[in-house]
């Protein structure tokens, strides 16, 4: 440097750019911590789930029968003793996909304020309602329950979750059910693991639909393959509410299962059937609907049976769903249309349709 030059001062380090902000789209993904994972009986849980911030805006508008996909691809297995023996093979099998998983129950929590009053409860506590794209949740978070049944890799990790694991979560996807004017008797129907969506439907019948007459039908091989907590006591059921699920929504309930083991001996259409006969002085067809999710077999017995009691329908499809979003178009599902048959999405397009417009 030459005598008389003038001194080039050092420049400060440019400020680091803070990072960008996690941007959702409208069905996220979401983060969902988990409040609890509570076994029912043998291969059944019940999980719940906590939404915050943008995740709670997403999923207070959920609409029974849509569902959201879970990653499920970082979470542990259980410990080699607690792995079933039929699943011993399967257990170590990588989860490349994500798994689709319809709500059982959605609710609002409220947030306490920053100074609780005398007497306020300091921790928030859960809000049964059924919450739709009407509910203001303002700076609250959403509560989903969700029902599930250990069959692969997938759902086995999904045991071991503990309360404050997290998840990440695309939804809530698709299309739900929906509750056509001038309708006040609703048939509720389950078989298998179909009831999840039908307990979500029985929650937002009793809060936005008071009015409405609604039964419950559930039907499975056996009693132990019942989705349910145990059923209520003897009393309860002599006078219809074999289920506490239902019976907390005021809502009457009967089982059927394939063996007997529990209430009606026979398939769960078999039960309506018979319903509908004991009742028919009292039952009029043009009032009444009939919601059915479960095996496609029960499907197209319900949708016949619909059709032939002239009583309208809609029935929530249980399909292999690989992406959820409509672009692996894996989920096909014939459909009648004015113009012919075409394919839909059950993803997209559904999961809930019209029994009318299905080709089983």
């Amino acid at each position: 440097m030459t005598e008389g030059q003038p001194v080039q001062q050092a420049q400060p380090p440019a400020p680091a750019t803070p990072p960008a902000a996690p941007s959702h789209g409208p069905r996220g993904p979401f983060e969902a911590t988990v409040l609890f994972n509570k076994p029912l009986h043998q291969k059944f849980y019940r999980l719940g789930l906590q939404f915050a911030g943008p995740g709670a805006e997403a999923f207070a508008k959920t609409r029974p029968g849509q569902f959201a996909q879970f990653d499920l691809s970082n979470i542990a297995l259980p410990a080699t003793e607690a792995i079933p023996e039929d699943l011993q093979d399967a257990a170590a099998r990588q989860i490349l996909l994500r798994r689709p998983f319809s709500f059982a129950r959605v609710a609002k929590e409220a947030t306490p304020p920053a100074h609780p009053a005398p007497g306020h409860p300091a921790h928030p506590k859960p809000v049964s309602s059924g919450v739709g794209p009407s509910t203001h949740i303002g700076t609250g978070k959403i509560i989903v329950e969700v029902v599930y049944c250990v069959l692969g890799p997938a759902t086995l990790r999904m045991t071991t979750l503990v309360k404050g694991n997290s998840i990440n979560i695309i939804g809530p996807l698709g299309n739900g059910f929906t509750i056509p004017a001038g309708k006040k008797r609703a048939l509720l129907v389950a078989g298998g693991m179909g009831s999840p969506p039908l307990e979500h439907l029985a929650q937002v019948l009793t809060t936005e639909h008071p009015t409405m007459d609604a039964i419950a039908f559930a039907g499975a091989k056996t009693k132990e393959d019942l989705p349910f907590e145990k059923s209520l006591d003897n009393l309860s059921r002599e006078i219809g509410f074999w289920l506490r699920e239902f019976g907390r929504y005021s809502i009457s309930s009967h089982v059927a299962t394939d063996d007997g083991s529990a209430g009606f001996k026979g398939f769960v259409s078999a039960c309506i059937v018979d319903w509908l006969s004991q009742n028919a002085l009292s039952f009029n067809p043009a009032e009444a609907i009939i919601y059915a999710c479960g095996p496609r077999s029960m499907l197209t017995t319900i949708a016949k049976l619909a059709r032939d009691k002239r009583i309208a329908c809609q029935i929530s499809m249980e399909e292999m769903m690989a992406c959820g979003i409509g672009l692996c178009q894996s989920c096909a599902v014939k459909c009648k249309t004015e113009s012919g048959e075409v394919y839909k999405l059950c993803c997209k397009d559904g999961p809930v349709f019209d029994a009318k417009e299905i080709v089983f």
